[in-house]
């Protein structure tokens, strides 16, 4: 049963798919969001997405997955797709020792490329397929532990811990947003560039409902960035105090006209 389109939405948060070829990465996408499995999937080229509309502790959550292709000669355009990724779900085949090889190669990739705080899922997929198992359940826990990771195995034929997957990563997203817009303000209002690598988890600020989905590539840009000062920045505002309230108001009016403030 696919599920209903619904525009109406408080959060949008973006997903990738990323692993070795043949890991199962399109059939989990499609199981996902439409509830189908296709025995003959291809290989996917460049970069596929699509989206489905959750309940995350009573927030409509819009999750918007994108798949991105295995093969080693597509990774040059699908990198700058993790450019505003919350989210990940790292897979392997549990039949295929090299996958699971391969995931710290995908690891150092994701972490190059994406949020310092990005939640990351590893899951050993083709579960069904536990009379050709490569991988021990215990060695990808071990290195999930060691990684920080959460970690489940699933069945995209079978449906199996599908949706937990991705339940338990949009929820542990949600309540990161959660906690920030609980920080004082003084806090809240500080600058912040990140470090060269590094990309602001700004991008997961709450759409306002009946929002539609801007483009795909546009629609991660729309949030005003947090910022902290610099020691020597806070001094001078100290002495400055007229000037401070100019910038906080300024950076204000900006982050309201975006349409999102933590």
């Amino acid at each position: 049963m696919a599920h209903k389109v619904d525009h109406e939405y408080d959060y949008l948060f973006k997903i990738v798919l990323i692993g070795d070829s043949g890991v199962g990465k399109s059939n989990i996408l499609s199981r996902f969001t439409r509830n189908e499995f296709c025995l003959e999937s291809k290989s996917t080229i460049g970069v596929e997405f699509a989206t489905r509309t959750l309940q995350v502790d009573g927030k409509t959550v819009k999750a918007q997955i994108w798949d991105t292709a295995g093969q080693e000669r597509y990774r040059a355009i699908t990198s700058a797709y993790y450019r505003g990724a919350v989210g990940a779900l790292l897979v392997y085949d549990i039949t295929k020792r090299q996958t699971f090889d391969n995931v710290q190669r995908w690891l150092r990739e994701l972490r190059d490329h994406a949020d310092s705080n990005i939640v990351i899922m590893m899951a050993g997929n083709k579960s069904d397929l536990h009379h050709l198992r490569a991988v021990a359940e215990d060695d990808a826990q071990s290195l999930a532990e060691k990684e920080g990771l959460s970690f489940l195995e699933t069945s995209a034929l079978e449906a199996v811990n599908i949706e937990k997957a991705f339940q338990t990563i949009l929820t542990e997203i949600y309540h990161i947003i959660a906690r920030k817009r609980l920080q004082p303000k003084k806090q809240l209002l500080r600058l912040h560039h990140p470090l060269r690598g590094q990309r602001s988890m700004s991008q997961t600020q709450p759409e306002g409902r009946g929002r539609r989905a801007a483009l795909p590539r546009q629609v991660f840009h729309n949030s005003c960035r947090v910022f902290v000062l610099s020691s020597t920045t806070v001094c001078d505002i100290k002495m400055r105090q007229c000037s401070a309230v100019c910038v906080l108001l300024s950076l204000y009016m900006f982050c309201f006209n975006q349409g999102s403030i933590w």
